[in-house]
């Protein structure tokens, strides 16, 4: 009756179940599917989610299964230099920037926690269909997976909906919410064995959305046969999209024909594409801000907060810190209500600055500058563009926003 009932295994509920364990505060992870396995493809962890793993004492265990990424490179669609910076602490920061396959962040964070708090504390095949609360607390209700006929409910503390971009219970308190908000621009990922490219540890961002960008990043180590496993997410412009899923097989012949001559001394792109496993489609699209996440003793975190759109590395972070400040809300407040208060007044306002920042001025936005200026031709000099001056505003601005500055990690 004390529990807090976290509603979702992904990284957000997981993120939330450890530090509340770490914090002595009793809770359980419902989850809808009847095992977790291994989906998705690669992430990246900034400096300011690692900051928040490393002190639930999971930064060995992640630096064992991520690359520590060192660089940020930047390139036009010709493949000449536009930007590079230094990223994690090759830039000085106390915490490394990871790139990590989703898979494998998530089971670091179900390993740990089954370790720490019990096996038992995480129930799958408990999908969530809706909430009541009462003056003494909430009654949670859920069916045996989604679409189950049968039903059960648990009675807890307080409910934070963290089952993702289609939330069950966001969709309860705000029944009319509009569609997705699409971006305009459509994604294929897919991740191939390659062999390292530039440092080994870069993160590449190449072209722009009118004829086709690209994002390339390792996200496992290389095995004894040199290969790295590299994630790479093709992105451009297009009016026509289907609905948001993160496990939508995409075709290589929607999107690879704006890559065909992308041969470069660093990368031969269309050969990347090509050797991929499988390749997923999802739009780019995110949610308007809404007013609020707390209704009483329930209220919303990461993707069912703020599903924003899948640029600038946010999505994962953003719930990371998420759950941080819950964690602090639910020991700093006796009242559960208040907490779910305190909590929404010190991440709403922050999760949307970077859900609209990312609709108009994410990091990539130097290829755009880049683009728009030259025409979308090559250019002589990258000075005769741009100035230096100009691309590290641009890149420390979007830090800023989004809370990963190394002025505001040291604060």
């Amino acid at each position: 009756m004390d529990e807090v009932i976290i509603v979702g295994a992904g990284i957000g509920g997981l993120t939330l179940a450890l530090a509340l364990h770490e914090a002595n505060i009793p809770c359980r992870i419902f989850e809808s599917a009847a095992e977790i396995r291994a989906v998705g493809v690669g992430i990246n962890l900034l400096p300011h989610a690692t900051r928040e793993l490393a002190a639930l004492g999971l930064e060995q265990a992640l630096a064992k299964v991520a690359i520590a990424t060192t660089d940020a490179t930047f390139f036009n669609r010709f493949g000449q230099l536009i930007y590079q910076e230094p990223l994690g602490r090759t830039a000085g920061y106390d915490h490394p920037q990871f790139s990590i396959h989703r898979g494998d962040l998530q089971r670091v964070l179900l390993d740990a926690f089954v370790a720490r708090a019990g096996a038992d504390r995480l129930l799958t095949n408990h999908h969530c269909v809706g909430v009541e609360q009462d003056d003494a607390g909430v009654t949670v209700t859920f069916s045996d997976g989604p679409g189950g006929a049968n039903r059960s409910t648990v009675r807890g503390r307080v409910a934070i909906a963290c089952d993702g971009i289609n939330s069950a219970l966001r969709k309860q308190f705000f029944p009319d919410e509009g569609e997705p908000r699409y971006s305009g621009v459509n994604m294929w990922r897919g991740v191939t064995r390659w062999k390292p490219i530039l440092s080994g540890a870069s993160m590449v961002r190449a072209g722009w959305l009118a004829h086709g960008k690209m994002v390339v990043y390792p996200i496992r180590a290389a095995g004894a046969d040199g290969l790295q496993l590299v994630n790479w997410v093709a992105e451009i412009e297009t009016p026509t999209y289907r609905k948001r899923d993160w496990n939508r097989a995409g075709s290589l012949d929607d999107f690879i024909g704006a890559f065909a001559d992308w041969h470069f001394e660093w990368l031969d792109v269309p050969a990347l594409i090509r050797a991929a496993d499988s390749v997923l489609e999802f739009p780019m699209v995110d949610q308007d801000p809404l007013p609020r996440w707390s209704f009483g003793r329930v209220t919303l975190l990461g993707d069912a907060a703020h599903p924003m759109v899948p640029r600038g590395s946010n999505g994962a972070g953003q719930a990371i810190l998420d759950a941080r400040a819950l964690t602090s809300a639910l020991k700093q407040h006796a009242d559960p209500v208040a907490a779910l208060a305190a909590y929404e007044k010190q991440r709403l306002e922050a999760t949307t600055r970077v859900v609209l920042t990312n609709r108009t001025n994410p990091p990539d936005a130097i290829l755009r500058e880049v683009f728009q200026r030259t025409g979308d031709r090559p250019f002589g000099a990258i000075e005769d563009v741009i100035s230096r001056d100009e691309l590290v505003g641009l890149s420390e601005g979007y830090k800023q926003i989004a809370g990963y500055s190394k002025e505001a990690l040291r604060g």
